[in-house]
Protein backbone atom coordinates (compact mmCIF):
# COMPACT_ATOMS: atom_id res chain seq x y z
CA UNK A 1 0.00 0.00 0.00
CA UNK A 2 1.43 3.41 -0.88
CA UNK A 3 0.37 7.03 -1.25
CA UNK A 4 1.67 10.27 -2.74
CA UNK A 5 1.78 13.53 -0.84
CA UNK A 6 3.81 16.73 -0.75
CA UNK A 7 5.97 18.69 1.67
CA UNK A 8 6.46 22.48 1.43
CA UNK A 9 9.99 23.66 2.25
CA UNK A 10 11.02 27.28 1.80
CA UNK A 11 7.93 27.84 -0.38
CA UNK A 12 8.93 24.94 -2.62
CA UNK A 13 6.80 21.87 -3.09
CA UNK A 14 8.77 18.66 -2.52
CA UNK A 15 7.23 15.45 -3.83
CA UNK A 16 7.28 12.51 -1.47
CA UNK A 17 6.36 8.86 -1.52
CA UNK A 18 4.94 7.07 1.47
CA UNK A 19 5.03 3.30 1.60
CA UNK A 20 4.06 0.77 4.21
CA UNK A 21 6.51 -1.97 5.11
CA UNK A 22 3.84 -4.64 4.89
CA UNK A 23 0.24 -4.75 3.80
CA UNK A 24 -2.51 -5.05 6.36
CA UNK A 25 -3.03 -8.57 5.08
CA UNK A 26 0.51 -9.61 6.04
CA UNK A 27 0.06 -7.91 9.41
CA UNK A 28 -2.97 -10.09 10.05
CA UNK A 29 -0.85 -13.17 9.45
CA UNK A 30 1.45 -12.14 12.28
CA UNK A 31 -1.48 -11.96 14.68
CA UNK A 32 -2.55 -15.47 13.88
CA UNK A 33 0.92 -16.92 14.40
CA UNK A 34 3.15 -19.02 12.21
CA UNK A 35 2.06 -21.74 9.86
CA UNK A 36 0.91 -24.95 11.50
CA UNK A 37 3.54 -26.76 9.44
CA UNK A 38 6.34 -25.69 11.75
CA UNK A 39 6.89 -24.75 15.35
CA UNK A 40 7.13 -21.15 16.42
CA UNK A 41 10.60 -20.26 17.65
CA UNK A 42 10.49 -18.38 20.96
CA UNK A 43 13.59 -16.76 22.39
CA UNK A 44 13.30 -16.52 26.19
CA UNK A 45 15.75 -13.96 27.55
CA UNK A 46 16.64 -14.11 31.26
CA UNK A 47 19.35 -13.17 33.74
CA UNK A 48 20.77 -9.74 33.04
CA UNK A 49 22.72 -6.91 34.64
CA UNK A 50 20.26 -6.43 37.46
CA UNK A 51 20.06 -7.00 41.20
CA UNK A 52 17.10 -9.24 40.32
CA UNK A 53 19.34 -11.53 38.23
CA UNK A 54 18.61 -14.69 40.24
CA UNK A 55 14.85 -14.06 40.28
CA UNK A 56 14.97 -13.65 36.50
CA UNK A 57 16.66 -17.03 36.05
CA UNK A 58 13.84 -18.71 37.99
CA UNK A 59 11.15 -16.83 36.05
CA UNK A 60 12.82 -17.61 32.72
CA UNK A 61 12.86 -21.33 33.45
CA UNK A 62 9.25 -21.32 34.63
CA UNK A 63 8.31 -19.69 31.31
CA UNK A 64 10.36 -22.13 29.23
CA UNK A 65 8.86 -25.09 31.08
CA UNK A 66 5.33 -23.81 30.39
CA UNK A 67 5.66 -24.01 26.59
CA UNK A 68 4.30 -27.03 24.72
CA UNK A 69 7.38 -28.40 22.95
CA UNK A 70 5.16 -29.98 20.29
CA UNK A 71 4.16 -26.48 19.16
CA UNK A 72 7.13 -24.32 20.11
CA UNK A 73 10.89 -24.42 19.78
CA UNK A 74 12.22 -22.69 22.88
CA UNK A 75 15.59 -20.97 22.59
CA UNK A 76 17.17 -19.99 25.94
CA UNK A 77 19.08 -16.71 25.92
CA UNK A 78 21.03 -16.10 29.13
CA UNK A 79 22.60 -12.74 30.03
CA UNK A 80 25.31 -12.93 32.68
CA UNK A 81 25.63 -10.54 35.59
CA UNK A 82 28.21 -8.58 33.62
CA UNK A 83 26.08 -8.38 30.48
CA UNK A 84 27.41 -11.17 28.24
CA UNK A 85 24.88 -13.10 26.13
CA UNK A 86 24.80 -16.88 25.63
CA UNK A 87 22.54 -19.54 24.18
CA UNK A 88 22.55 -23.34 24.00
CA UNK A 89 20.75 -26.48 25.17
CA UNK A 90 22.38 -26.69 28.65
CA UNK A 91 20.75 -23.35 29.51
CA UNK A 92 17.34 -25.03 29.37
CA UNK A 93 18.03 -26.87 32.64
CA UNK A 94 17.72 -24.90 35.88
CA UNK A 95 19.91 -27.40 37.74
CA UNK A 96 22.86 -26.37 35.57
CA UNK A 97 22.69 -22.88 37.08
CA UNK A 98 23.81 -24.25 40.45
CA UNK A 99 27.23 -23.99 38.84
CA UNK A 100 28.44 -20.42 38.34
CA UNK A 101 30.37 -21.69 35.31
CA UNK A 102 27.27 -22.73 33.38
CA UNK A 103 28.44 -20.67 30.40
CA UNK A 104 31.46 -22.97 30.04
CA UNK A 105 29.29 -26.05 29.51
CA UNK A 106 29.67 -27.88 26.23
CA UNK A 107 26.98 -26.65 23.85
CA UNK A 108 26.78 -23.12 25.28
CA UNK A 109 27.76 -20.44 22.76
CA UNK A 110 28.07 -16.67 22.87
CA UNK A 111 25.27 -14.82 21.13
CA UNK A 112 23.84 -11.37 20.47
CA UNK A 113 20.37 -10.21 19.51
CA UNK A 114 21.01 -8.37 16.28
CA UNK A 115 19.36 -4.93 15.96
CA UNK A 116 19.34 -5.38 12.18
CA UNK A 117 16.08 -6.43 10.55
CA UNK A 118 18.05 -8.60 8.09
CA UNK A 119 18.89 -11.07 10.88
CA UNK A 120 15.58 -11.09 12.77
CA UNK A 121 17.10 -13.00 15.64
CA UNK A 122 20.30 -14.16 17.32
CA UNK A 123 23.78 -14.18 15.88
CA UNK A 124 25.40 -17.23 17.49
CA UNK A 125 29.20 -17.12 17.88
CA UNK A 126 29.31 -13.50 16.64
CA UNK A 127 33.10 -13.37 17.00
CA UNK A 128 34.06 -16.66 15.40
CA UNK A 129 37.50 -18.08 14.92
CA UNK A 130 38.94 -20.64 12.52
CA UNK A 131 37.21 -23.52 14.30
CA UNK A 132 33.81 -21.85 14.59
CA UNK A 133 31.34 -20.25 12.26
CA UNK A 134 28.77 -17.58 13.04
CA UNK A 135 25.18 -18.53 12.40
CA UNK A 136 21.83 -16.74 12.58
CA UNK A 137 19.05 -18.20 14.71
CA UNK A 138 15.83 -16.58 13.56
CA UNK A 139 13.25 -15.88 16.26
CA UNK A 140 9.54 -15.56 15.68
CA UNK A 141 8.90 -13.98 19.10
CA UNK A 142 11.13 -12.73 21.93
CA UNK A 143 9.91 -13.41 25.46
CA UNK A 144 11.75 -11.06 27.85
CA UNK A 145 12.03 -12.46 31.36
CA UNK A 146 14.58 -9.98 32.71
CA UNK A 147 13.42 -8.20 35.86
CA UNK A 148 14.38 -4.62 36.64
CA UNK A 149 17.36 -2.85 35.11
CA UNK A 150 18.41 -3.51 31.51
CA UNK A 151 15.34 -5.60 30.78
CA UNK A 152 12.05 -4.59 32.37
CA UNK A 153 12.88 -0.89 31.99
CA UNK A 154 12.34 -0.59 28.23
CA UNK A 155 15.93 -1.14 27.11
CA UNK A 156 15.43 -4.73 25.96
CA UNK A 157 12.11 -3.77 24.38
CA UNK A 158 13.88 -1.05 22.42
CA UNK A 159 16.34 -3.60 21.04
CA UNK A 160 13.44 -5.78 19.89
CA UNK A 161 11.85 -2.75 18.23
CA UNK A 162 15.06 -2.08 16.28
CA UNK A 163 15.28 -5.74 15.29
CA UNK A 164 11.58 -5.67 14.26
CA UNK A 165 10.85 -8.85 16.22
CA UNK A 166 7.51 -9.31 18.04
CA UNK A 167 8.01 -9.47 21.79
CA UNK A 168 5.90 -10.31 24.81
CA UNK A 169 4.81 -7.63 27.23
CA UNK A 170 4.74 -3.86 27.41
CA UNK A 171 6.34 -1.57 24.86
CA UNK A 172 9.27 0.77 25.43
CA UNK A 173 7.37 3.67 26.99
CA UNK A 174 5.11 1.64 29.28
CA UNK A 175 8.04 -0.52 30.42
CA UNK A 176 10.23 2.49 31.22
CA UNK A 177 7.39 4.35 32.88
CA UNK A 178 6.18 1.51 35.11
CA UNK A 179 9.77 0.70 36.06
CA UNK A 180 10.12 4.17 37.62
CA UNK A 181 7.95 4.41 40.74
CA UNK A 182 8.15 8.20 40.86
CA UNK A 183 7.02 8.65 37.25
CA UNK A 184 4.31 6.03 37.72
CA UNK A 185 2.92 8.03 40.63
CA UNK A 186 2.68 11.16 38.48
CA UNK A 187 0.82 9.36 35.70
CA UNK A 188 -1.55 7.60 38.10
CA UNK A 189 -2.33 10.84 39.91
CA UNK A 190 -3.18 12.44 36.56
CA UNK A 191 -5.51 9.50 35.90
CA UNK A 192 -7.12 10.06 39.34
CA UNK A 193 -5.96 6.68 40.67
CA UNK A 194 -5.14 6.96 44.41
CA UNK A 195 -1.49 6.50 45.43
CA UNK A 196 0.32 6.84 48.75
CA UNK A 197 1.68 10.32 49.56
CA UNK A 198 5.41 10.54 48.93
CA UNK A 199 8.44 12.60 48.01
CA UNK A 200 11.17 11.96 45.46
CA UNK A 201 14.83 12.80 45.82
CA UNK A 202 18.10 12.13 44.08
CA UNK A 203 21.31 10.66 45.41
CA UNK A 204 23.10 13.96 44.70
CA UNK A 205 20.55 16.03 46.63
CA UNK A 206 20.83 13.59 49.53
CA UNK A 207 24.62 13.79 49.62
CA UNK A 208 24.50 17.59 49.33
CA UNK A 209 22.05 18.16 52.20
CA UNK A 210 21.39 15.14 54.38
CA UNK A 211 20.03 17.02 57.40
CA UNK A 212 17.81 19.28 55.31
CA UNK A 213 16.41 16.30 53.40
CA UNK A 214 15.56 14.41 56.60
CA UNK A 215 13.85 17.49 58.01
CA UNK A 216 11.83 18.01 54.82
CA UNK A 217 10.66 14.37 54.83
CA UNK A 218 9.69 14.48 58.51
CA UNK A 219 7.69 17.69 58.02
CA UNK A 220 5.90 16.51 54.87
CA UNK A 221 5.23 12.85 55.72
CA UNK A 222 5.98 12.24 59.39
CA UNK A 223 6.96 8.77 60.62
CA UNK A 224 6.93 5.91 59.80
CA UNK A 225 7.90 6.06 56.14
CA UNK A 226 9.13 3.60 53.51
CA UNK A 227 12.26 4.34 51.47
CA UNK A 228 12.58 2.73 48.04
CA UNK A 229 14.94 2.87 45.07
CA UNK A 230 12.75 4.29 42.29
CA UNK A 231 13.58 1.69 39.64
CA UNK A 232 14.10 -1.58 41.49
CA UNK A 233 11.73 -4.43 42.29
CA UNK A 234 11.59 -7.55 44.46
CA UNK A 235 11.70 -5.33 47.59
CA UNK A 236 15.47 -4.92 47.14
CA UNK A 237 16.75 -1.80 48.88
CA UNK A 238 13.34 -1.13 50.50
CA UNK A 239 13.27 -0.29 54.21
CA UNK A 240 10.87 1.10 56.78
CA UNK A 241 12.04 4.02 58.92
CA UNK A 242 10.39 4.94 62.24
CA UNK A 243 12.75 7.73 63.22
CA UNK A 244 15.51 10.02 61.96
CA UNK A 245 18.36 7.53 62.45
CA UNK A 246 16.52 4.74 60.66
CA UNK A 247 15.58 7.13 57.84
CA UNK A 248 19.21 8.17 57.33
CA UNK A 249 20.32 4.54 57.16
CA UNK A 250 17.46 3.56 54.83
CA UNK A 251 18.25 6.37 52.39
CA UNK A 252 21.95 5.45 52.40
CA UNK A 253 21.05 1.85 51.52
CA UNK A 254 18.55 2.81 48.81
CA UNK A 255 20.99 5.32 47.31
CA UNK A 256 23.52 2.54 46.81
CA UNK A 257 21.09 0.86 44.37
CA UNK A 258 19.64 3.84 42.48
CA UNK A 259 20.22 7.55 41.95
CA UNK A 260 16.48 8.25 42.15
CA UNK A 261 14.71 7.49 45.43
CA UNK A 262 11.15 7.68 46.67
CA UNK A 263 10.00 8.12 50.27
CA UNK A 264 6.39 7.27 51.08
CA UNK A 265 4.15 7.65 54.09
CA UNK A 266 3.64 4.22 55.64
CA UNK A 267 0.05 2.99 55.44
CA UNK A 268 0.28 1.32 58.85
CA UNK A 269 -3.18 -0.22 58.91
CA UNK A 270 -3.23 -1.32 55.27
CA UNK A 271 -2.93 -4.85 53.91
CA UNK A 272 -1.35 -5.74 50.59
CA UNK A 273 -3.63 -6.95 47.81
CA UNK A 274 -2.28 -8.00 44.41
CA UNK A 275 -3.95 -8.49 41.05
CA UNK A 276 -2.57 -9.62 37.68
CA UNK A 277 -3.77 -8.11 34.39
CA UNK A 278 -3.38 -9.49 30.88
CA UNK A 279 -4.54 -8.23 27.50
CA UNK A 280 -4.20 -5.68 24.72
CA UNK A 281 -6.18 -2.54 23.94
CA UNK A 282 -9.79 -2.75 25.06
CA UNK A 283 -9.56 -6.47 25.78
CA UNK A 284 -8.11 -6.69 29.29
CA UNK A 285 -8.63 -9.45 31.85
CA UNK A 286 -7.99 -9.20 35.59
CA UNK A 287 -7.07 -12.23 37.71
CA UNK A 288 -8.38 -13.23 41.10
CA UNK A 289 -6.88 -11.24 43.97
CA UNK A 290 -4.30 -12.41 46.47
CA UNK A 291 -3.39 -11.24 49.94
CA UNK A 292 0.28 -11.99 50.70
CA UNK A 293 0.95 -13.02 54.30
CA UNK A 294 4.00 -11.28 55.70
CA UNK A 295 5.75 -11.77 59.03
CA UNK A 296 7.66 -8.50 58.49
CA UNK A 297 6.36 -4.92 58.07
CA UNK A 298 6.33 -5.55 54.32
CA UNK A 299 6.87 -8.47 51.97
CA UNK A 300 10.65 -8.88 51.82
CA UNK A 301 12.80 -10.51 49.14
CA UNK A 302 13.27 -13.53 51.42
CA UNK A 303 9.52 -13.96 51.89
CA UNK A 304 8.82 -13.58 48.18
CA UNK A 305 11.42 -16.02 46.91
CA UNK A 306 13.31 -17.92 49.62
CA UNK A 307 10.66 -19.48 51.85
CA UNK A 308 10.20 -22.75 50.02
CA UNK A 309 11.67 -22.08 46.56
CA UNK A 310 9.84 -21.86 43.26
CA UNK A 311 9.80 -18.08 42.89
CA UNK A 312 6.87 -15.88 43.85
CA UNK A 313 4.49 -18.84 43.91
CA UNK A 314 6.22 -20.11 47.06
CA UNK A 315 5.37 -17.04 49.15
CA UNK A 316 2.59 -17.45 51.69
CA UNK A 317 -0.68 -15.93 50.51
CA UNK A 318 -4.44 -16.14 50.69
CA UNK A 319 -6.11 -16.75 47.31
CA UNK A 320 -8.67 -15.45 46.68
CA UNK A 321 -8.14 -12.49 49.00
CA UNK A 322 -10.77 -12.36 51.79
CA UNK A 323 -12.64 -9.33 50.39
CA UNK A 324 -16.29 -8.88 49.50
CA UNK A 325 -17.40 -8.96 45.86
CA UNK A 326 -17.82 -5.21 45.51
CA UNK A 327 -14.33 -4.41 46.81
CA UNK A 328 -12.81 -7.21 44.71
CA UNK A 329 -14.44 -5.81 41.57
CA UNK A 330 -13.27 -2.27 42.44
CA UNK A 331 -9.65 -3.37 42.80
CA UNK A 332 -9.77 -5.42 39.59
CA UNK A 333 -11.20 -2.48 37.65
CA UNK A 334 -8.59 -0.13 39.13
CA UNK A 335 -5.86 -2.57 38.07
CA UNK A 336 -7.13 -2.55 34.49
CA UNK A 337 -7.48 1.25 34.48
CA UNK A 338 -3.95 1.71 35.82
CA UNK A 339 -2.47 -0.65 33.23
CA UNK A 340 -4.18 1.32 30.49
CA UNK A 341 -3.07 4.63 32.05
CA UNK A 342 0.61 3.71 31.61
CA UNK A 343 -0.05 2.39 28.09
CA UNK A 344 0.53 -1.22 29.09
CA UNK A 345 -0.24 -4.42 27.24
CA UNK A 346 0.74 -8.04 27.64
CA UNK A 347 0.92 -8.84 31.34
CA UNK A 348 1.49 -7.14 34.68
CA UNK A 349 1.01 -7.72 38.38
CA UNK A 350 -0.36 -4.65 40.12
CA UNK A 351 0.11 -4.31 43.88
CA UNK A 352 -2.33 -2.41 46.08
CA UNK A 353 -2.62 -1.37 49.70
CA UNK A 354 -6.09 -1.49 51.27
CA UNK A 355 -6.88 0.50 54.40
CA UNK A 356 -10.01 -1.01 55.90
CA UNK A 357 -10.43 1.83 58.42
CA UNK A 358 -10.97 4.32 55.59
CA UNK A 359 -12.08 1.86 52.88
CA UNK A 360 -9.36 3.37 50.70
CA UNK A 361 -7.46 1.47 48.02
CA UNK A 362 -4.02 2.78 47.04
CA UNK A 363 -2.03 1.56 44.06
CA UNK A 364 1.47 0.71 45.26
CA UNK A 365 3.36 -0.65 42.24
CA UNK A 366 3.02 -1.90 38.66
CA UNK A 367 5.25 -4.84 37.70
CA UNK A 368 5.39 -5.30 33.93
CA UNK A 369 7.43 -8.50 34.25
CA UNK A 370 6.09 -10.07 37.45
CA UNK A 371 8.01 -12.77 39.28
CA UNK A 372 6.90 -16.25 38.19
CA UNK A 373 4.79 -14.41 35.58
CA UNK A 374 1.97 -14.49 38.17
CA UNK A 375 1.22 -18.08 37.03
CA UNK A 376 -0.23 -18.85 40.47
CA UNK A 377 -2.85 -16.08 40.10
CA UNK A 378 -3.85 -17.13 36.60
CA UNK A 379 -4.09 -20.75 37.70
CA UNK A 380 -6.69 -19.72 40.30
CA UNK A 381 -8.44 -17.72 37.56
CA UNK A 382 -8.71 -20.85 35.40
CA UNK A 383 -5.68 -20.59 33.09
CA UNK A 384 -2.80 -23.06 33.12
CA UNK A 385 0.79 -21.88 32.71
CA UNK A 386 0.74 -23.21 29.14
CA UNK A 387 -2.40 -21.23 28.34
CA UNK A 388 -0.85 -18.08 29.79
CA UNK A 389 2.27 -18.24 27.61
CA UNK A 390 0.10 -19.14 24.58
CA UNK A 391 -2.00 -16.04 25.14
CA UNK A 392 1.03 -13.82 25.70
CA UNK A 393 2.59 -14.95 22.42
CA UNK A 394 -0.72 -14.22 20.69
CA UNK A 395 -0.86 -10.76 22.31
CA UNK A 396 2.70 -10.11 21.12
CA UNK A 397 1.48 -10.86 17.61
CA UNK A 398 -1.44 -8.44 18.02
CA UNK A 399 0.85 -5.63 19.18
CA UNK A 400 3.28 -6.35 16.33
CA UNK A 401 0.52 -6.37 13.71
CA UNK A 402 -0.80 -3.09 15.08
CA UNK A 403 2.66 -1.55 14.86
CA UNK A 404 3.09 -2.69 11.26
CA UNK A 405 0.09 -0.58 10.30
CA UNK A 406 2.29 2.49 10.94
CA UNK A 407 4.17 4.17 8.10
CA UNK A 408 7.95 4.19 8.55
CA UNK A 409 9.22 4.70 5.00
CA UNK A 410 8.78 8.41 4.24
CA UNK A 411 10.60 9.22 0.99
CA UNK A 412 10.99 12.77 -0.31
CA UNK A 413 13.09 14.74 -2.79
CA UNK A 414 14.52 16.79 0.10
CA UNK A 415 18.08 15.43 -0.19
CA UNK A 416 18.31 16.13 -3.94
CA UNK A 417 16.83 19.60 -3.43
CA UNK A 418 19.22 20.43 -0.57
CA UNK A 419 22.24 19.02 -2.42
CA UNK A 420 21.45 21.16 -5.47
CA UNK A 421 21.20 24.43 -3.54
CA UNK A 422 23.82 23.71 -0.84
CA UNK A 423 23.49 23.81 2.93
CA UNK A 424 23.49 27.60 3.37
CA UNK A 425 19.80 27.65 4.15
CA UNK A 426 19.98 24.92 6.76
CA UNK A 427 19.31 26.13 10.28
CA UNK A 428 22.47 26.26 12.34
CA UNK A 429 24.87 26.17 9.37
CA UNK A 430 27.88 28.46 9.17
CA UNK A 431 28.81 30.83 6.36
CA UNK A 432 30.21 29.09 3.32
CA UNK A 433 27.81 26.17 3.60
CA UNK A 434 29.74 24.10 6.20
CA UNK A 435 27.88 22.68 9.15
Amino acid sequence: MSALSALVIDNRCVCLHISRNHSQESAKKVTHGMSAKRKQTIGVIFGGRSVEHDVSIVTGHQIMRAFDRERYEVVPVFITRDGKWYTGEPLLELDNFRDEEVISYRGVHSAVLSPSVQHHGLIVNPISGRLQRSEVKRLDVVFPAVHGSHGEDGTLQGLCELADIPYVGCGVLASALANDKAMTKSVLQAAEIPVIDGLTLTRDSWLDDREGTVARIAEALGYPVFVKPATLGSSIGVARADDENALTLAIDIAASFDRHLIVERAAVKAVEINCAVMGYGDDMQASVLEQPVSWEEFLTYEEKYMRGGGGMKSAERIIPAPLDEALTARIQQTAVSAFRAVGGHGIARIDFLYDESTDQVYLNEINTMPGSLAFYLWQETGLSAGEVVDKLVSLAGSAYADKRRNTYNYQTSLINLTASRGLKGVKGSKAGGSV
